[in-house]
């Protein structure tokens, strides 16, 4: 490194690492998400000379989407090395026909991997290399997407992530221009991605059509971009302040549940503020305003018309319910009409097994498992293995008026009433019935029929199995 330190370029440089530095502890291992390119090789050298090459980590994700993708992993590798720096890196793999675009899924897989090299290597916080520019062209897409204030809030100079390193971005308040001093003051190397130069992407086309001209017009639109992102985000701040409020109102013995009746009892505007808050509280992705609209339509119908179980709205593979007056994820299940042989208004035929000793017994149609574990007489679920083996056994759909012994009320009870009594939604009643012959022998989420048994269960010893049922979605 020439000796350059007391550059202008150099003191506007330190004077931004001191920011965050002084949030941090003395000893704290320092991440940098390092690409190669002009901004994130400026970080390095200027985070070498502040803390030194002992607490930093370089991490470096190679997409393999570029032919020259090799190339920047090594260039990189031995940048770091000449600094004394560490070195990590993990390849990704990015499908091109992704549903949210490659820049995104690009995007996505990219913090994945630096989250996870971050745990790998103790670091205590992430530092990225974007920069002015950077955040002004997010909020002019942001403003062309329609986005709302969470948008318009463009990237946050420190934002902490549920699982991971906090994500600090030291350079955000510096041009693009200010790096390309420092880097050509320090004489530095980088390498060039050619598809920043793609115009097809959205961002490049911004940078490269639409920026020249509004600096031309209006020379200091990033400055002007970034206060409105600053707006922004202070005005989303009290807007997740007031879903907080109300979702500690709504909020029912479920951890992750609604109160159907205080979600609707509030405004539209305020309900869907909401529902966006709290969406975000389980880590699911944003919905389009659109989506949103509709959950609160169906969810307003509902307290009209009495139907919970007719709520049915999937996104993320997670499936929005309504039951017993409260609103919750559900994870998302395949419906029948993909199931081979089960479609609309179609019935299952019965399937038998002549059963052995099998520990699986797998159902297709019904896209799950009969599991018969090893157990002992004691487990409520578990039947002696004889009755298993006396005669076929027989699994089938519900028909209507199959009944069940209730032992703690001692009498017995329909399947309607015993779903209904065990608060087992509608959705979840699909399931197969085990007979043993002609002989209801167990209903998943009820359990075992005991009184099926008859001599068999009083015989001594006997081995004993528990049935479980395990949809696909839970077994591994």
């Amino acid at each position: 490194m020439t000796a350059h330190s007391d550059s202008s370029a150099g003191r506007i440089l330190r004077d931004a690492l001191g920011v965050v530095l002084s949030a941090l502890p003395d000893d704290a291992r320092i991440a940098i998400a390092y690409s190669g390119g002009l901004d994130s090789s400026v970080l390095l050298d200027a985070a070498v000379r502040a803390v030194g090459a002992a607490r930093l980590v370089a991490l470096h994700v190679h997409h393999g989407l570029s032919p020259n993708a090799d190339a920047w992993l090594a260039h990189c590798k031995a940048t770091a090395l000449a600094y004394g720096v560490s070195f990590d890196a993990r390849c990704v793999s990015v499908a091109h026909d992704d549903p949210a675009g490659v820049e995104a899924a690009a995007r996505d897989a990219r913090y994945r991997a630096l989250d996870a090299m971050c745990a790998a290597h103790d670091a205590q916080s992430l530092w990225l290399a974007q920069h002015a520019d950077d955040q002004a062209e997010t909020v002019l897409l942001q403003l062309l997407r329609g986005a709302g204030l969470a948008g318009l809030a463009a990237m946050a100079p420190v934002r902490s992530v549920a699982g991971g390193v906090p994500r600090v971005r030291p350079l955000l308040g510096l041009l693009r221009a200010q790096l390309e001093r420092y880097a050509h003051t320090y004489d530095l190397r980088w390498i060039e991605d050619e598809s920043n130069a793609d115009t097809r992407y959205a961002r490049n086309a911004l940078r490269h059509d639409v920026m020249p001209a509004l600096s031309a017009h209006f020379p200091g639109f990033r400055e002007a971009l970034a206060r409105t992102a600053a707006h922004a985000a202070s005005a989303q701040g009290l807007l997740d302040e007031l879903a907080r409020i109300d979702l500690e109102a709504a909020r029912t013995d479920h951890p992750e549940a609604l109160s159907h009746a205080a979600l609707i009892a509030l405004d539209d505007t305020r309900a869907l503020n909401l529902l966006r808050y709290w969406m975000r509280s389980l880590g699911l992705p944003a919905a389009s305003t659109a989506r949103l609209a509709d959950v609160l339509r169906q969810l307003r119908a509902i307290a009209r018309e009495g139907e919970d179980h007719a709520l049915r709205v999937d996104h993320a593979g997670r499936t929005l319910r309504c039951y017993r007056g409260e609103v919750f994820w559900d994870e998302a299940r395949a419906a029948s009409a993909s199931v081979p042989g089960a479609g609309e208004g179609a019935r299952r035929e019965p399937v038998q097994l002549n059963w052995r000793g099998e520990e699986i017994w797998r159902l297709p149609h019904w896209r799950g498992t009969y599991v018969f574990a090893a157990a002992d007489e004691n487990d409520p679920d578990a039947v002696p293995a004889a009755v298993l083996q006396r005669a076929p056994l027989v699994a089938r759909e519900r028909e209507g008026g199959e009944r069940l012994r209730d032992e703690a009320a001692n009498l017995s009870r329909t399947l309607k009433n015993l779903f209904q009594s065990r608060g087992v939604p509608a959705w979840e009643r699909d399931v197969p019935l085990l007979y043993s012959g002609d002989t209801l022998l167990f209903v998943p989420r009820i359990g075992v029929n005991r009184s099926a048994f008859g001599e068999a269960g009083a015989a001594r010893p006997q081995t004993w199995r528990r049935i479980e049922w395990r949809e696909d979605l839970q077994i591994a």
